[in-house]
């Protein structure tokens, strides 16, 4: 599961949205998110790509719109991804997303063991999905997010051996137009992006406590698969 995560306005942040042609755009940046806050999305609509907030939650409450928290929705599961009726089904097919990040936090499950992982010289494009509510009082326009994962990666079994979130490769551009556009919705191309695998060389650090991204060790490479 992917809990945590950062986005900085960074070098590598922002060839990521020159490659997104999103050059220019603003995002909310933080060096600590955690699920339940406002994000940042890129979304595609009427051909039209745009930043915008997003809850870090997928399901609200309809009587508050607030995160509702008997769910956790932050993340949206692989397999229930083409199971009808499930809360992933028809954002996968008409509200997928990307969610910028510079880093984010796995954990081994012991509460002792955390792990930063960042990609080699490169921003992260999560591959997410949205939906969008409306306050009926205000009329406002809500959006809420998760971070698809996937299964296991055998690489990551002393780092969080159950799964890994999507992370979408962003030089395949038709993949990516073919991703943000709602249009598109035979998921049937998509199939490959849910097998687990490292497509971007990992530098991944020890750390202690995940809210303080505070280092306890040496950082390691994982290469990409495709090396």
């Amino acid at each position: 599961m992917c809990g945590r995560f950062n986005v900085f306005d960074s070098p590598e942040v922002q060839i990521l949205l020159k490659v997104l042609g999103m050059a220019g755009a603003q995002l909310r940046y933080s060096a600590d998110v955690a699920p339940g806050s406002t994000i940042s999305i890129i979304r595609e609509s009427d051909q039209h790509r745009q930043v915008c907030d997003a809850i870090w939650w997928l399901m609200l409450d309809r009587q508050t719109l607030k995160p509702n928290y008997a769910y956790a929705s932050f993340n949206s599961r692989w397999d229930k991804l083409n199971t009808k009726g499930s809360l992933a089904y028809q954002p996968y097919r008409q509200g997928r997303c990307i969610i910028p990040a510079s880093a984010f936090i796995e954990g081994l499950g012991d509460r002792r063991s955390y792990h930063q992982i960042k990609l080699q010289n490169e921003a992260i494009a999560f591959g997410g999905l949205y939906k969008h509510y409306l306050d009926p009082n205000t009329g406002e326009s809500i959006y809420t997010a998760s971070i698809i994962t996937l299964g296991p990666l055998p690489q990551w079994q002393q780092i969080h051996p159950k799964s890994m979130p999507l992370i979408l490769p962003v030089q395949d551009s038709a993949m990516i137009n073919s991703w943000l556009n709602p249009a598109q919705q035979d998921v049937t191309p998509f199939e490959n992006l849910l097998i687990p695998g490292i497509r971007s060389t990992q530098v991944i650090t020890p750390i202690g406590k995940p809210s303080q991204w505070n280092p306890i060790g040496a950082s390691f490479i994982l290469e990409s698969d495709t090396h």
